[in-house]
């Protein structure tokens, strides 16, 4: 009987865990970077977003970038230059990700995480379905920020932009607006009902956007230019650094014909600044 108890009380809490995500009571934040060089005062806002504690530490992620030793020496330097505290490494592989649990448990702890850049399919084929997933979700829910760029935002999405496409021409990326051609994969899944996309405004992304869109008529598109984040706590989202976040949501009337061109109507679009704060569903 006492066993018993003690595997309801398991369930329990593992529940509470479960609703408390999915309703969005997530006491930590999410610093999304849309890539490109990072001022001194986005990498300054980064760290007080995190509101360091006198013992608390920052982690970083490298797993998605091909040069692990470079990335994590120049985020460290900038980071360095706005806080004392220690910053650490892990490069997981897939087996280290569910094994090696003395990095796992210094991951859960961490007060700041930070996810390079590189390719975001990389980083989830390490992460998904692993002790350290788990363990990224609940640092967030204790009160960490998450923060990456580039493929570092990309995951922060469930529903993650992978880059690649199903119908290329020429060579070419997203020449056209179509249904079912943008590939999308599972991501962190710390973001439920939107979808990043990042380089977005330099590399004019907006075909791949609108295809997602269409796709998922039901998620807010959230492209975050170079150099820019948005600061997500909550539902209150918060832009910060030098250029734009473009956000579009909710078209209506959306057809597809026999060779997956698309139209749609009235879909909500706004274009942020430095400052400016919007609010998701």
């Amino acid at each position: 009987m006492k066993n018993f108890f003690a595997k309801i009380y398991v369930l329990f809490v593992a529940s509470v865990f479960a609703v408390g995500s999915a309703y969005g009571q997530d006491k930590g934040s999410l610093f999304i970077i849309g890539g490109g060089d990072r001022s001194p005062a986005l990498v300054k806002d980064l760290v007080e977003t995190a509101h360091l504690r006198p013992n608390d530490y920052i982690v970083v992620l490298p797993m998605a970038t091909s040069i692990p030793e470079e990335s994590v020496a120049y985020i460290s330097g900038q980071l360095s230059e706005f806080s004392q505290h220690v910053i650490t490494s892990f490069n997981f592989t897939k087996e280290q990700a569910n094994n090696s649990q003395s990095w796992i448990d210094s991951v859960q702890n961490a007060r700041l995480i930070y996810i390079t850049g590189g390719d975001q399919n990389k980083f989830m084929d390490v992460v998904q379905g692993t002790k350290l997933y788990d363990a990224l979700h609940l640092a967030y829910r204790k009160g960490a920020t998450i923060s990456g760029t580039s493929a570092g935002a990309a995951v922060m999405s469930q529903l993650m932009i992978t880059g690649e496409q199903h119908q290329k021409k020429d060579g070419d990326s997203f020449r056209e607006v179509k249904s079912k051609n943008a590939v999308t994969a599972q991501g962190m899944g710390f973001l439920t009902n939107a979808i990043i996309d990042q380089h977005f405004i330099i590399r004019s992304r907006y075909n791949r956007l609108l295809s997602v869109l269409v796709d998922h008529p039901d998620k807010t598109l959230i492209g975050i230019d170079e150099g820019t984040a948005i600061v997500v706590t909550g539902k209150k989202v918060r832009v910060t650094g030098d250029s734009q976040v473009i956000v579009v949501s909710a078209p209506k009337k959306v057809q597809v014909s026999d060779t997956d061109t698309v139209s749609f109507k009235d879909a909500n679009l706004s274009l942020y600044s430095h400052g400016q704060n919007f609010k998701l569903k």
